[in-house]
């Protein structure tokens, strides 16, 4: 029977097609790995008939490295039901390709034929539709052309660190490591993973698997209002290099390195609370309304406090908040996901374009230090289609001021307070959460700077086999 693309799958219950799919699909695809501690490896193959040898044999030999999505499922079931020690901390790794990669494997014509995929990152007119910076501005290691990624994640450094020196050992003859990042988990005090900003990150996620949307009902505010489920075709893409596409899947891969100003951020936290007049404890609302979330992770569209934290709530909507009266329109999360408010005809017309997120932070910290470079977000996210959904939401919804689209003489919403990249007009804020009354004030800086990115795509390991 052929995997069902068009709803969640129940993983415990996969038999035939579905259950060969999961042997065969690379991990943190489905369901987000532990990557507490993770690094990335940014390759390059060597050219001509033995470079492309030398790339085929560092793949195959990785193969055996990389964990499949039902190897990963299984550990999470035993974790759950008998605790760590019945697990033994075998990192997470992950490779994916770029389509320049696919061409010096000898494979362009076998290649994914997502058009996104393969124009690449660095691609001018990608550029321009994302709003990113010259090639010449980002990060050595982004500039040149990128044939593959590695990821190497986990819960515990001594492990992972062992295995990335395993991977190390494959890398010889005339492959290059471009470039290397490093990322480490951050958590407040309550264990919610935050980003540099100090606010809770990565909590509204679709999800793929029904025993994950079935958690999701019994162990957090449920999801009444707000349904996460979505169907496999949202991430999964058959792999047509692979030996049969009719199990072996895969899913593009975007990467982006974002540099996170601390200090710009937090200023504009308070210039934005002085304007509004905020005063005391009401002077983390500005916060909040920079990000559609307090710190602890309460979204402003239900109360004008934090404190609706255990566990972080997810189960809402904008349906009380039609005129962003209480959560601006520009709030981050709001712009990303409007969540039944960005004017589309169907519920279903919005979904198309969410995508799963595994980002990780990355750079240290002491308390207290507001740095203004050297921290951000390694921002990690697999689509199905790159265009419909990672560019749709940074293009037509992050960078453009006029989404959600207004009536004509209201004010443009502007643009994504945190990562919307372009000219930045005026934003009109409420004064105070609940008031219709709102005053235009000059939008905050830019505080977060891309400084490198590709797109990948995850083949499955079958493809990896058959190298």
């Amino acid at each position: 029977m052929p995997v069902d693309l068009k709803n969640p799958l129940s993983w415990k219950n996969a038999t035939g097609d579905a259950d060969t799919m999961l042997q065969n699909l690379q991990a943190n695809i489905l369901k987000g790995h532990i990557r507490e501690h993770l690094h990335i490896l940014l390759l390059q193959f060597g050219q001509g008939a033995e470079g492309t040898a030398e790339a085929r044999a560092f793949l195959t030999g990785l193969a055996p490295l990389v964990k499949p999505a039902k190897t990963q499922l299984q550990e999470v079931k035993a974790f759950k039901e008998n605790g760590p020690e019945d697990v033994s901390d075998v990192p997470y790794v992950g490779v994916g390709l770029t389509f320049a990669g696919y061409n010096q494997l000898e494979l362009a014509d076998r290649a994914p034929s997502d058009e996104a995929f393969r124009r690449g990152m660095r691609d001018d007119a990608t550029r321009e539709k994302l709003g990113d910076p010259e090639v010449a501005q980002w990060e050595a290691g982004f500039q040149e052309a990128i044939h593959a990624v590695v990821l190497v994640g986990g819960a515990e450094t001594g492990p992972v660190e062992a295995k990335l020196q395993e991977i190390e050992g494959l890398l010889t003859g005339s492959i290059r490591v471009l470039g290397r990042e490093t990322g480490r988990g951050m958590h407040n005090e309550n264990g919610d993973g935050i980003e540099h900003f100090g606010y809770v990150d990565g909590r509204s996620q679709p999800l793929f698997l029904t025993e994950d949307l079935e958690e999701e009902r019994r162990r957090t505010d449920g999801v009444s209002v707000w349904d996460p489920a979505q169907p496999l075709e949202r991430v999964l893409v058959a792999d047509p290099a692979a030996p049969d596409p009719a199990t072996d899947f895969g899913s593009y891969f975007v990467l982006r390195k974002l540099e996170q100003n601390v200090l710009a951020f937090k200023q504009a936290e308070e210039a934005l609370a002085d304007v509004l007049k905020l005063e005391n404890n009401d002077r983390e609302r500005a916060g909040a309304m920079l990000v559609g979330r307090f710190e602890d992770g309460t979204p402003l569209t239900l109360q004008a406090m934090p404190g609706a934290h255990s566990p972080v709530m997810n189960n809402f909507n904008y349906a009380s908040d039609g005129a962003a009266d209480k959560c601006p329109y520009q709030a981050h999360i709001r712009k990303t996901n409007p969540r039944g408010s960005g004017g589309f005809e169907s519920p279903e017309d919005e979904r198309v374009h969410l995508m799963a997120r595994r980002g990780q932070t990355y750079g240290e910290r002491s308390e207290g230090d507001l740095p203004e470079t050297g921290v951000g977000l390694l921002f990690m996210a697999f689509n199905s289609d790159i265009e419909n959904q990672f560019e749709f939401t940074q293009h037509q919804w992050a960078n453009s001021p006029r989404f959600p689209k207004r009536a004509e003489g209201e004010s443009a919403p502007g643009l994504d307070q945190v990562i919307g990249q372009g000219d930045r007009p005026p934003a009109t804020w409420p004064r105070v959460w609940g008031e219709v009354e709102g005053q235009e004030v000059p939008a905050m800086a830019q505080a977060v700077t891309m400084k490198g990115g590709e797109y990948f795509f995850m083949p499955s390991l079958s493809f990896l086999r058959s190298l």
